[in-house]
């Protein structure tokens, strides 16, 4: 079972929608669903591709926040690659579940956008969550709210792995295809009627110029990357703070970017850091070695990047809000 999620926002810090989707993801997870996770405002140049993500999915999340009004140029952006480039065939068994958190006024408009939307491609729509948020810290710290989060995320879970079925509505019983433009093109084809894709010799020059480019940074890379990885283990062991209730776990941060994870072995007054598998890690974070370092170096929190999306996290989640307290950069 496979469900993509697809995040609108600028991803900024204290936008509530990365919550809520954190929460969601979170739980399929649990759940043992496979979940993709691609964030628009990371791949604005290759939206016109992310279609293609379709194929393998059960179900998609569209996440968009409202900061001002609507769903935001992002995600009108890949609805409109969706109705280009996708699958319509496919769309119409694709379920799609509607995210859309509000900090200013018009969620109900935005949503009602988004439903049309997908509806007009032929896909199906199920209910998703619609919400405003005055202030997000007490929004993310309300148990009652993530309560209600969790829940829809098990009730997503039930009606994909269900296959359910859905009451017909008006649009999708009177869907025609319409042809979008005269001569139907792939993303790959619209690509390659550009002036300087088309020009072979231009691109045989470029692909040279990166080819001796990644040469150059994988020999300087290479010369430090052995004392940067040392250095990561010597930060966590010099950062480490003995817990005030005595707490022992096992913690592995798995770099996506790399062949490595870091494990965090901690008891009351002691802590060995090193690379390797946790046999049976109490908490697995996922992140990039970029925002490790971002960490270790003080520019930001564990749980502040926890909370803004960049990291996601399995196992004993109480773990997030006391590592700051036990690893202080």
């Amino acid at each position: 079972m496979k469900v993509n999620i697809y995040y609108g926002g600028r991803g900024l810090i204290g936008d509530p929608t990365l919550y809520v989707i954190n929460k969601i993801q979170e739980v399929l997870t649990e759940l043992r669903v496979n979940v993709g996770r691609y964030n628009l405002h990371e791949q604005k140049n290759g939206i016109s591709m992310l279609p293609n993500t379709f194929k393998d999915a059960d179900a998609v999340i569209l996440a968009a926040n409202v900061e001002w009004y609507g769903i935001g140029g992002l995600m009108q952006t890949f609805l409109d690659s969706c109705w280009l480039y996708a699958d319509k065939k496919k769309l119409k068994s694709l379920y799609m579940f509607p995210v859309i958190v509000a900090t200013s006024r018009g969620e109900r408009r935005a949503l009602e956008d988004m439903v049309n939307a997908w509806e007009t491609l032929g896909g199906m729509v199920c209910d998703g969550i619609c919400t405003y948020v005055a202030d997000h810290i007490e929004f993310e710290t309300n148990k009652t709210y993530a309560s209600i989060i969790e829940k829809k995320a098990e009730e997503i879970y039930k009606i994909v792995s269900h296959k359910q079925a859905l009451l017909p509505n008006s649009v999708n019983a009177c869907h025609t295809e319409i042809p979008s433009a005269g001569i139907e093109l792939t993303p790959q084809e619209s690509e390659q009627l550009s002036e300087y894709v088309a020009d072979d010799t231009f691109v045989k020059k470029q692909k040279e110029d990166v080819e001796k480019l990644s040469q150059i940074y994988k020999s300087i890379l290479g010369q430090y990357s052995d004392d940067a990885n040392e250095n990561i283990l010597k930060s966590f062991e010099k950062a480490f703070k003995a817990p005030e209730d005595k707490i022992k776990a096992v913690c592995c941060i798995k770099m996506s970017d790399m062949d490595k994870n870091i494990v965090l072995d901690f008891g009351p007054d002691k802590i060995k850091a090193y690379y390797g598998e946790a046999e049976k890690p109490d908490m697995t974070a996922t992140t990039t070695k970029d925002m490790v370092n971002r960490i270790i170096s003080g520019k930001t929190t564990f749980q502040g990047a926890f909370m803004s999306g960049f990291i996601t996290a399995k196992g004993r989640l109480d773990l997030i809000r006391m590592f700051d307290r036990i690893f202080v950069f």
